[in-house]
């Protein structure tokens, strides 16, 4: 149960920091076509603060739940190369069913190659900080080794 929880509280955290990273990308006007919050509440038939709502849900939910279950099972050296691990197939699970039904296309290619390896980088940063926040909750003393 504590890992269960680590790893919800983990989920949230590293979706914080995407959450950022997709918004400071948009101010600066990099393919501000690129709006997975904006996918998702189409995909839902609502608005924005349903597909903020939603976007929060996957990546507290089902990406930090997921990793905290499946923890053990994840190949990689220490939590944070599994919480990278664990993000690219997250990214292609979303790169091969969420952007096709988004209207995208396969890897998202109705926005070209940079909107795959953008959003590439941004699930290994969440990875990363996945698995450090995981570590630091559920492997007290480790994050400072």
């Amino acid at each position: 149960m504590k890992n269960l929880l680590a790893g919800l509280v983990a989920g949230f955290v590293a979706t914080v920091v995407l959450s950022a990273l997709m918004v400071a990308k948009t101010m600066m006007g990099v393919m501000p076509e690129l709006d997975v919050v904006k996918m998702l509440g189409a995909m839902m038939g609502t608005g924005d603060a349903l597909g903020w709502a939603a976007h929060f849900m996957i990546g507290t939910l089902a990406w930090g739940g997921g990793f905290a279950v499946a923890y053990a099972l994840i190949p990689g050296g220490g939590a944070i190369g599994k919480g990278i691990v664990f993000a690219i197939a997250a990214w292609l699970m979303m790169m091969l069913v969420v952007m096709p039904m988004a209207g995208a296309g396969l890897f998202g290619m109705a926005f070209g190659i940079m909107a795959a390896m953008m959003t590439l980088v941004l699930h290994v940063v969440f990875g990363a900080v996945l698995g450090g926040v995981f570590r630091a909750l559920s492997q007290p003393g480790a994050a400072t080794a």
